[in-house]
């Protein structure tokens, strides 16, 4: 009587990154706010585009920030809604190169304990962010 694999042995599929570098992972153009853009504009973008949180850039086009759900309800009628995203933004600013091999981007997820990360040109410029659901997306399966 022949022993039967068990699931980790012989030939089961494991997931793998499908990707090699940051470019490959990001979300390109990334959707951004300027630090100039007042609240209600900024509820706005996030309500259409359904995101959580946005890049804040300069007008250079740097990341500044972050404007996250949470900044905003921080915020509620404690401020003037004239105010521009730059007063209430979170100023932590997490990037990586084009370059970046994926498997390094992904190691600075778990040791920053972030959800996006920025990649921006020689320049400091915004080219994509990355979101840890651009990750998954990115997960398929590869031979053990």
């Amino acid at each position: 009587m022949r022993k039967s694999a068990s699931p980790r042995e012989g030939t089961a599929a494991r997931p793998a990154l499908l990707a090699d570098t940051a470019a490959d992972l990001m979300t390109a153009p990334a959707v951004s706010l300027p630090d100039t853009a007042i609240i209600p504009e900024a509820v706005a973008l996030l309500i259409e585009k359904g995101f959580h949180a946005a890049p804040v850039i300069n007008a250079a086009g740097r990341p500044v920030g972050v404007l996250s759900t949470t900044d905003i309800l921080l915020y509620a009628g404690q401020k003037s809604d004239r105010l521009p995203v730059r007063e209430i933004m979170t100023p932590a600013v997490f990037s990586v190169a084009p370059d970046t091999p994926a498997s390094k981007v992904v190691d600075e997820f778990l040791a920053l304990k972030v959800h996006q990360l920025f990649v921006v040109d020689k320049a400091g410029v915004l080219i994509g962010v990355i979101s840890t659901l651009d990750v998954l997306r990115r997960l398929g399966r590869a031979a053990a």
